[in-house]
């Protein structure tokens, strides 16, 4: 079994994952589900070698120490995979999402327009969430384009692991890789603010020191863009206020109710046509907003995104109604996704959802 013959089919077809596990063929996810690869079912031999060729010792180590590891991999000038490699009942897997060479637009990823006056910022935080898979890190990397062509910046990235490069272009940008380049998110955030950054690019706020530092750069003349594995902008302010202690929970909201700026929240979801597209959530900070979030009040958010819509601001149901309106989702898929079903169901036409 050839791993390298594998990212070439990948490649080939468009897979934006290779799943390669023992006791079944390899499967590629296409159009968001899972189709198996002609090949022989896989032997613990197999994952073992697959996982060897490709590891860099450093990761390897890790492997046998914890039982898994991350990187990213380059698969000749094609594209490059961002690999995670585990351990399951005694033997490897190997799981290697395709990230696409070539940036996207705009356009192409579907964002909505008020989401690109963001860019222009010189402080504040900007979170782009949603489920793993969702197609945060490209949209995040398309951001990152648009500056780096358009603006004079300093850009720095902190990812795990790097997965677009991005060369000079008007702005200069620094990318560090956790784990390579510096050994923590938040080791490279301290170490961010002597760095002259005007952007900073968190790819992941997994813990309480990460996202201090993040609302701290926000605040002191920074623009901090940074991820959550969260969906919906109300979900995502209080997983922030979640993370700190009882008794620090109503000062970081006043910190939150001033830094955050905006939050993007995304999914991918199958199209009526083939393939997926995405759906956002997307709350602009207002004196509404900063409000809920300074009073706990995060459940009336939905609510304000619905009501401001002429500022910008897009709820997910809304999204998906325009969606399946136009043509490019079904109904079926629009009520799955949906936060409020019955309700979406009864603006569709068709009454009450089950």
């Amino acid at each position: 079994m050839d791993i390298l013959a594998l990212m070439d089919a990948a490649f080939e077809r468009g897979a934006a994952d290779v799943h390669l596990s023992v006791g079944r063929k390899p499967v590629f996810r296409l159009g968001g589900g899972l189709v198996e690869v002609d090949g022989p079912v896989l032997q613990p031999a197999h994952t073992e070698a697959m996982a060897k060729q490709i590891a860099p010792a450093r990761n390897w180590d890790e492997l046998l120490r914890v039982g898994t590891t991350d990187f990213g991999l380059a698969h000749g000038d094609k594209c490059r995979f961002r690999v995670s490699i585990l351990t399951q009942k005694g033997s490897r897997g190997l799981v290697m999402r395709q990230i696409p060479q070539k940036l996207m637009s705009f356009e192409q990823i579907g964002l909505p327009e008020s989401v690109q006056p963001l860019l222009h910022l010189h402080r504040g935080l900007v979170l782009v969430t949603g489920p793993t898979g969702s197609g945060k890190t490209t949209t995040l990397a398309t951001m990152v384009d648009w500056i780096n062509q358009n603006r004079d910046v300093h850009i720095i990235t902190i990812e795990d692991p790097v997965e677009y490069y991005h060369t000079h272009k008007k702005s200069q940008v620094t990318q560090r890789e956790v784990g390579t380049d510096v050994p923590s998110f938040a080791e490279a955030m301290r170490r961010a603010l002597r760095q002259d950054p005007d952007v900073i690019l968190l790819g992941e706020m997994r813990d309480l020191e990460t996202t201090s530092a993040a609302i701290t750069a926000a605040e002191t003349g920074h623009l901090v863009f940074g991820t959550l594995h969260t969906t919906g902008a109300a979900r995502t302010v209080d997983r922030i206020i979640d993370q700190y202690p009882r008794e620090q929970q109503e000062q970081i909201r006043a910190q939150l109710s001033l830094s955050l700026v905006a939050v993007v929240s995304q999914i991918l979801i199958p199209s009526a046509s083939g393939g997926r597209v995405a759906a956002f959530e997307v709350m602009l900070n207002n004196p509404a907003i900063e409000n809920h979030i300074r009073k706990c009040e995060t459940f009336k958010i939905p609510s304000v995104l619905q009501t401001s819509r002429r500022q910008g601001m897009l709820l997910m149901d809304d999204c998906l109604l325009d969606l399946w309106r136009s043509g490019r989702i079904s109904k079926e898929v629009a009520l799955e996704r949906a936060f409020d079903r019955k309700g979406l169901a009864v603006r569709m036409g068709g009454g009450a959802a089950e």
